[in-house]
């Protein structure tokens, strides 16, 4: 108390002077119309800016629980455009009714990417979903924009992804202009580029074309995006293209992945199973 009692002696001049400016200011602004209103406003403006700052810092500290919600309404959106796609498919005959099971044997699990790999030969990623919520390996695993990879082993808790960034993983991918099927396998080098390989050099490529998911897969909805058509070379002596894709996956920001369960899996693969068997 008396520290402040000192404070305020030493600068009482200096406190007297900065009263009156403040007395002076408020005295302008109640008597004088214009400096009135600049005050209003001035004051306004940085109240407003004040409170935009505020409710920025708050978004900010929520975007994880925003990311989120919306990676939970992506999930259920994929689920919702594979079920129609595959009740209605485009190149379909006329009279053909699919199945209901069949048409809804997709469904999807939003996981977190923990762990994420895209620097070496293999790559792989780890997520934040295991046995616990329904994840078996073998699955596919998507991104809001393409395919990333499929299950590779799984705890509890975790799971490890191998990734499309890896020497030994490939995905049957269809050409959407040309209809040309053909595997998508990564080269080990550039993890913004992957091999599109097996497509006939005499069928007509464009560059640009998507490059999606085929039909003749399943661990992986029909349609999902692989990438896009990079370049197109052939040599003389070769029956199919050398084709190079750009991803359309950024593997260097993935925060949010969609494990895929094909519900008719187990059936598909007894069936091949019994097939090969019988040879």
């Amino acid at each position: 108390m008396l520290q402040l009692v000192d404070f305020v002696i030493r600068n009482r001049f200096f406190l007297v002077f900065v009263l009156l400016e403040v007395l002076s200011v408020w005295l302008i602004v109640r008597s004088n119309t214009y400096w009135g209103a600049t005050y209003f406003n001035t004051s306004n403006y940085y109240v407003a800016k004040t409170l935009a700052f505020s409710n920025s810092a708050r978004e900010y500290t929520k975007l994880d629980e925003m990311n989120a919600d919306l990676a939970n309404e992506n999930a259920r959106l994929h689920a919702l455009v594979t079920t129609l796609s595959q009740r209605n498919p485009v190149d379909a005959p006329g009279g053909y009714v699919p199945d209901s099971a069949f048409t809804a044997r997709f469904t999807y699990t939003v996981a977190k990417v923990v762990d994420n790999e895209t620097n070496k030969q293999n790559n792989v990623l780890t997520i934040d979903k295991g046995t616990a919520d329904g994840v078996k390996p073998g699955m596919g695993v998507i991104s809001a924009t393409g395919v990333v990879g499929k299950v590779r082993f799984c705890s509890e808790n975790y799971s490890v992804i191998t990734s499309i960034l890896h020497s030994q993983f490939m995905v049957s991918t269809k050409l959407v202009r040309s209809k040309e099927i053909g595997y998508a396998k990564w080269a080990g080098k550039d993890p913004n580029l992957i091999d599109l390989i097996d497509v006939s050099k005499y069928t007509k490529i464009f560059k640009g074309d998507s490059a999606v998911t085929s039909d003749q897969n399943s661990v992986f909805p029909p349609g999902i995006m692989v990438g896009r058509v990079e370049n197109v070379t052939v040599h003389p002596n070769q029956t199919f293209y050398n084709i190079i894709l750009r991803l359309s996956t950024d593997f260097r920001n993935l925060s949010y992945v969609y494990v895929v369960q094909n519900q008719q899996l187990v059936e598909q693969e007894s069936l091949k199973t019994r097939t090969i068997e019988t040879k």
